[in-house]
């Protein structure tokens, strides 16, 4: 019976076990991919990554979030090294300015904010707290970072590893990592390779498929080597050239709630002062970031073309510098979505071959490593099945969906009315499953997050809070404290972050140090 099964669906077949991977592309998500697949796989498959020293990288996402950390130390990758490396600096957060009106600015701090409570969460003893400081007046966000060590940490340049903090039960730092993307790639090259990764030169001019199956057989290049391999992952950027262009496997546009579709990015000199963290800036359409780096800054204004010209762009941009220029501002047209299926057939798409977020919240990176993660999980041994490829998809599709709504919390809640682009932001019509959220905490002051997904509550709640959507009402465990208790608890709280932040060391201080 097992014989007949394996005939028709071709996974229980020895001759059908998948051996040989191959990477298509390489950039930061072809040797991610690579290096993750060699660490834990490479003493049962042979992995190739075939890349073209003609065919250059995007290169815009500089900006990390933490599970970073947890990936680099999985394919055995040193900090200290990597930090060295890459010209890499920490990243605490992302400052928002101007976002939900002009002059306005928060922050989305990695890491706890106050002390975490059983049934309910820290905001809703804040919101009591600020209740009862002024009788009547409208809650103001502005005192919350108060009680972020991240955000203090940030906003005062310091910086060390910090599991907790001393004393206390409370957590540390939670940090990331603002990086040179190209040098990253160059370093997890050496690192694959050493892990048994072979790398092919060479420029991909037609792709062979099985005339039956439709599955990939076959890459040639330009060269006159032809490539086989069992299951491919493409990692060719935007030009999506096996998922897409070979497979046809189709996109979900999402511009219509993201509705920014060109970037044009611009290294400049540093400045004295390195910050250890993004900032985003809002403009009339479209927002500003600001990535740090020990060597320059990374500097990229998002926007949409319908608002604005690529000249306006250029122009906006350059006159927001720190310093010099280092480069031509370069220009990158995409389209917010996803591709329909994220692996199709015997190919799966990591990186911008599967969609595009704009790196708002830094997720890009983020995405492909969840979905380098997601292949071991689900990698097909004895065989390419459909159980195991609908598993993945869904898994990525869920994990799209929620970052999608988290990025598009952002437009959707503000109050500018300075330009068309961010009144027409207010009106859209968002998923129903956003609005939801966007009404629950407005209503209660909850946020309903699944156990897996990537933003947290309390992101959640400082998006919610910088934007504008200020609660109505609290937990009623809450007024179980008197009001002796509550201030107290939340003086205690500031005191002890305080003087965990004056006893780090300065951002450049910790780099200087390693």
């Amino acid at each position: 019976m097992l014989c007949y099964k394996g005939f028709f669906r071709g996974i229980v077949m020895k001759e059908n076990e998948v051996k040989n991977v191959v990477v298509v592309g390489g950039g930061t998500a072809g040797w991610m991919t690579a290096s993750l697949l060699a660490k834990v796989l490479g003493k049962s498959v042979d992995i190739s990554l075939v890349e073209s020293d003609q065919i250059g990288i995007v290169g815009v996402g500089e900006a990390t979030i933490p599970p970073i950390i947890n990936f680099n130390k999985a394919i055995g990758v040193d900090e200290k090294e990597f930090i060295k490396a890459t010209n890499a600096t920490i990243k605490l957060g992302i400052e928002f300015n101007h976002w939900n009106k002009q002059g306005d600015s928060y922050m989305h701090a990695f890491g706890n904010i106050g002390k975490k409570f059983p049934f309910c969460d820290f905001n809703h003893f804040w919101q009591k707290f600020e209740s009862k400081k002024e009788t009547n007046s409208p809650l103001n966000s502005n005192s919350f970072w108060d009680y972020s060590l991240n955000y203090q940490a940030a906003k005062q340049g310091k910086f060390a590893p910090l599991a907790v903090i001393p004393n206390t039960n409370l957590p540390g730092i939670a940090y990331a990592y603002h990086f040179d993307a190209a040098l990253y790639a160059k370093f997890l090259r050496n690192h694959a390779e050493g892990l048994g990764v072979k790398r092919i030169e060479g420029k991909i001019v037609d792709v062979g498929q099985n005339m039956n199956s439709g599955f990939i057989e076959t890459l040639n290049l330009e060269n006159g080597k032809a490539i086989n391999g069992d299951l491919f992952i493409d990692c060719t950027g935007l030009a999506a050239l096996l998922i897409e262009k070979t497979l046809n496997t189709g996109y979900e546009d999402w511009s219509h709630w993201l509705p920014c579709n060109r970037a044009v990015a611009v290294p400049c000199e540093s400045t004295a002062n390195i910050e250890p963290y993004t900032r985003s800036t809002a403009h009339r359409a479209g927002w500003q970031w600001r990535i740090p780096l020990q060597h320059r800054i990374g500097n990229g204004l998002v926007y949409s073309d319908k608002h604005m010209t690529d000249d306006q762009a250029k122009e906006l941009l350059l006159s927001q510098l720190d310093g010099k220029p280092l480069a031509e501002p370069k220009i990158v047209s995409y389209k917010t979505g996803r591709r329909r299926k994220q692996w199709n057939k015997n190919v799966v798409s990591i990186g911008l071959a599967s969609g595009f977020f704009e790196p708002l919240e830094s997720t890009n990176i983020h995405l492909i490593q969840t979905a380098a993660i997601r292949l071991v999980k689900y990698f097909p041994h004895l065989g390419i099945n459909n159980e195991e490829v609908d598993s993945f998809n869904e898994e990525s599709r869920i994990e799209s969906e929620t970052i999608r709504d988290f990025i598009i919390l952002h437009y959707k809640l503000n109050s500018r009315g300075d330009s068309e682009f961010w009144r027409a932001c207010q009106r859209m019509e968002v998923p129903e499953s956003l609005s939801k959220k966007i009404d629950l905490f407005n209503k209660t002051g909850k946020v309903y997050c699944k156990p897996d997904d990537l933003f947290t509550e309390i992101a959640w709640q400082q998006v919610m809070l910088g934007q504008g959507n200020l609660p109505k009402d609290h937990h009623p465990i809450v007024n179980t404290l008197s009001d002796e208790q509550i201030n107290e608890l939340m003086s205690n709280l500031k005191t002890i972050i305080n003087r965990a932040v004056e006893k780090l060391p300065t951002h450049e201080e910790f780099l200087k140090s390693l």
